[in-house]
């Protein structure tokens, strides 16, 4: 019987996993990762307790790992730079990269354990990663930066939203997930506490309409938040040398014929030129 590590959140997703694995001959070992310091709502001891119990009833083994240091440093701290810079990141794909599948992949060796696992919807086919099947939780957008993809499971990859709820509800296992880990409620509070403020102009077709608390509030395409008469405003740029947030009416002023990549990790040889299609948001 081969051993899985499996990320163990103690939601609805890693509890319907861990149930699958053992449903397919695998034996699970249910790991925790501690990753931010604050009382919040991923990180509190409830939900370390909610993931120690989905293990119990299961009977399955159970380990806590203490990564808050780590996270610090290589996430959040990345994560408030980035966005003082006037880029909005995506920290869960640097978290998977850096730190929740290398230390996956650490501890399988130790623990000797064949595979790991986690809740991601998404599909792992001929060492190639996929979308999921449930098109509206696909989560390889979060992954596309993992390089080795040969000892890890996606048990959810072929499952609707709707089947893996059910299947943790037969157990009585019923708690959801949460977005960003680190942040306790609103981004805009976190942001707040993070942050210094920097009073800047928004700026409507080459003038001065209102006042901004910070770049690092908006986000490209944005809408909400912008409460100015006669809208509705988009973000249209942001410009962080004279600290203006530039804003539109007309929405097609978004649109672009070119982007630029960086970063690119490809899972498997490509020639040029290349035509294909991408995913620049989630959900998107």
């Amino acid at each position: 019987m081969k051993k899985v590590l499996l990320a163990m959140s103690g939601g609805v997703d890693s509890a319907a996993c861990a149930i699958l694995l053992q449903k397919k001959g695998f034996e699970p070992i249910g790991v925790h990762f501690k990753f931010w310091p604050l009382n919040n709502r991923c990180c509190t001891l409830r939900t370390e307790q909610k993931a120690r119990k989905i293990c119990q009833d299961l009977k399955i083994p159970f380990y806590v790992f203490d990564l808050k240091k780590q996270f610090q440093k290589e996430i959040v701290k990345p994560f408030l730079k980035s966005l003082s810079q006037g880029v909005t990141p995506n920290p869960c794909v640097w978290c998977n990269r850096k730190i929740k599948f290398k230390t996956l992949e650490k501890y399988r060796k130790l623990l000797k354990a064949d595979l790991v696992s986690t809740g991601h919807y998404a599909i792992l086919k001929d060492g190639s990663l996929f979308q999921a099947k449930d098109k509206k939780k696909d989560q390889s957008y979060f992954l596309w930066q993992l390089e080795d993809l040969k000892n890890i499971l996606f048990p959810l990859g072929e499952l609707k939203k709707e089947e893996v709820r059910k299947i943790a509800k037969d157990y009585n296992f019923s708690r959801e997930s949460q977005e960003i880990c680190f942040v306790e409620n609103k981004l805009e509070d976190f942001l707040k506490k993070h942050l210094k403020e920097k009073k800047g102009d928004i700026i409507f077709q080459g003038k001065k309409v209102s006042e901004h608390q910070g770049l690092f509030y908006y986000t490209i395409g944005q809408r909400k938040g912008i409460d100015l008469a006669n809208g509705p405003f988009y973000v249209l740029k942001k410009d962080v040398k004279k600290n203006n947030l530039i804003i539109t009416k007309d929405e097609k002023d978004l649109f672009k014929k070119e982007l630029k990549m960086k970063k690119v990790n490809w899972l498997e040889k490509v020639s040029f030129p290349l035509e294909c299609s991408a995913k620049v948001r989630y959900r998107g």
